[in-house]
């Protein structure tokens, strides 16, 4: 595709999740930017695939969807990534994340950091930063990044504490779950309601807006001292790959176009449940049926 600007520039995993009935494109940055796009703000994905096949089909599935891929390195060593995605309880899905992988090895290449810095919002989570290789180049980007919204994505046994305290410590934005909550919130015994723990985690790392997904409760939004809630819209599961991924870029777009933040979190939500009665994490839709 021809060199662009972005609105919006996604670091960290590109993937197959191999699921019980076959393999799907994913990965958190990857769903991310595809959602971007689809919604109209251009998002690029910074990553690493293998030089395989598996490789060259995630590029294509990308370039089909109108996701630029200029940013996306090839390996020459190592395969690119995939995931044992199986179904546990309460529709949650437990993860076998091959290591290590090409997006384990991503670099500062050519103009990238030229491009975070330009770019408008700089998406990342931890799971890319399990590897010391591309941990320093996350960490070299997000000094050159303007707006950093940190996707937690906490992945057992891929984060210590060490790490995300200092990624923590990077972002402008943060994006977790209500179970990663409580568990940042008891690193610090932190107590009280939902609201009285986010305000205790955006004080202690100098983070203004936190975004809470709560599954099929819906999501809540810590914002300079405000809360906003959403109660979720029920809907029938087929898997919940990627729903938390897609409420993200729900959001943010949102904000993007001026909407205040009962809107944003409607749309969100919407959005978010929509692709949970989908199969994968990139289905096909239209964003005004949303």
């Amino acid at each position: 595709m021809t060199e662009q600007s972005y609105t919006a520039i996604c670091f960290g995993e590109i993937l197959w999740d191999i699921l019980p009935d076959g393999a799907q494109p994913g990965g958190a940055p990857m769903n991310v930017a595809y959602h971007l796009n689809q919604l109209g703000m251009p998002a690029g994905v910074l990553s690493k695939k293998g030089n395989d096949a598996d490789g060259e089909r995630l590029i294509r599935f990308l370039e089909t969807h109108r996701v630029d891929t200029a940013l996306i390195q090839t390996d020459p060593v190592h395969p690119t990534g995939k995931v044992l995605a199986t179904p546990g309880s309460n529709y949650e899905m437990q993860y076998d994340i091959v290591f290590p992988v090409a997006w384990d090895f991503i670099d500062v290449a050519g103009n990238a950091a030229e491009k975070v810095a330009a770019a408008e919002l700089f998406i990342f989570g931890s799971l890319a930063a399990r590897n010391e290789h591309s941990r320093k180049t996350l960490f070299t980007l997000l000094s050159r990044a303007a707006k950093k919204i940190m996707d937690i994505n906490l992945r057992p046994p891929h984060f210590t504490q060490e790490l995300i305290e200092a990624l923590l410590s990077e972002a402008t934005v943060l994006k977790l779950n209500e179970n990663e909550l409580e568990l940042l919130s008891g690193w610090y015994a932190f107590t009280g309601t939902m609201q009285e723990q986010a305000a205790a985690l955006g004080k202690r790392f100098s983070i203004r807006d936190i975004i809470i997904t709560k599954g099929a409760d819906g999501a809540a939004y810590y914002t300079d001292g405000a809360f906003y809630e959403h109660p979720g819209i029920k809907v029938a599961v087929v898997d919940t790959v990627g729903s938390g991924d897609a409420f993200l870029a729900g959001f943010l777009s949102q904000l993007q176009k001026g909407y205040g933040p009962e809107a944003a979190l409607d749309f969100a939500c919407r959005l978010g449940s929509f692709i949970a009665t989908q199969k994968g994490a990139c289905p096909e839709y239209d964003p005004a049926a949303i």
